[in-house]
């Protein structure tokens, strides 16, 4: 990769803290481009790994604080499933749910079952107020299926 070719995406992400009016760091720059390059459901050592490429020495507890913090100012979706650690991906504002495979562990995002966010129609006293429902399916995908 020349540094041509790197300094692109790292003004990319640059700007995109900007935006959501976060300041710029190489370490928060870095870890949203692992996460932003990346087809989704990471944990953090994954992350911490490939940002460690931009910025050399990156802690595993230096990624979650930026994770926490990108996730905040809604630039990352973090994805907590039973049994399994904290996964992150790029928040596309798409209100998906995830189905895991029993076998292998595999996370795969489903579409919203019905209409807009949080999909769902909770029975709750009106004092409550929902702002996101989190459906996890289970189940064993066809990888994972003996024929």
């Amino acid at each position: 990769m020349t540094s041509a070719t790197a300094k692109e995406p790292m003004e990319l992400a640059a700007a995109r803290l900007r935006k959501a009016g976060m300041r710029v760091t190489a370490p928060r720059m870095a870890v949203l481009m692992a996460v932003s390059d990346s087809s989704g459901h990471l944990d953090a050592d994954t992350l911490r790994k490939r940002a460690q490429r931009v910025t050399g020495g990156l802690s595993l507890q230096a990624t979650y604080n930026v994770l926490r913090a990108l996730a905040d100012a809604g630039l990352v979706r973090c994805t907590q499933i039973a049994g399994h650690p904290a996964r992150y991906e790029a928040e596309n504002h798409d209100n998906h749910h995830h189905f895991v495979c029993r076998d292998c562990g595999a996370i795969r995002d489903v579409e919203c079952a019905v209409g807009a966010a949080p999909c769902m129609e909770p029975r709750l006293p009106n004092e409550y107020v929902v702002q996101e429902a989190a459906v996890t399916f289970w189940g064993v995908c066809p990888e994972c299926q003996v024929p």
